[in-house]
């Protein structure tokens, strides 16, 4: 019997895509005044860890987006996130032929609604190595060359990653 059970589960998970097996953390991003403007959703990837964020309620334009190194959201400024997630202590910027952060991801781009969304890959890094730390959308974009944050100016909204 415990053959056939085991035998059966095998084949429903041969069956299920992978996606539905695998391990994901999210994080919900506020603003200065405590408001949802995003929630995020991680996954280990390929090469790194999948990114999936949404995000309403935002300055229409490009906005820096980091993983930052300190797993705290504490308003306004958010500076208690810390720098920049870094560990292999490289320069900022994906542009920067010394970088980039392991917390380096692409600006987010908000249209006039207010709305944006953004997929991507933050390389290199397991959801083991980022889970209890931060997310952060900042003000401007992100010239992504410029040590130590990209001149993306001033943090607007954070998120701590969670399982």
């Amino acid at each position: 019997m415990r053959r056939l059970l085991a035998l059966m589960l095998g084949l429903l998970l041969a069956g299920a895509p992978a996606s539905a097996w695998a391990a994901t953390a999210r994080a919900e991003l506020k603003d200065a005044q405590g408001k949802v403007v995003g929630r995020a959703t991680l996954s280990d990837a390929s090469g790194g860890v999948k990114v999936a964020l949404k995000a309403t309620g935002l300055k229409p334009g490009a906005h820096g987006f980091h993983i930052h190194a300190v797993g705290k959201c504490e308003p306004p400024a958010f500076t208690s996130a810390g720098g920049h997630f870094n560990p292999q202590n490289k320069k900022h910027g994906h542009k920067n032929p010394e970088g980039a952060h392991a917390g380096d991801l692409p600006n987010l781009v908000v249209g006039s609604n207010g709305a944006g969304s953004l997929d991507a890959v933050a390389v290199g890094t397991t959801l083991n190595d980022v889970t209890g730390l931060a997310l952060v959308i900042h003000a401007d974009p992100d010239d992504e060359m410029t040590d130590p944050a990209g001149n993306s100016g001033a943090r607007v909204a954070c998120g701590v990653i969670t399982k």
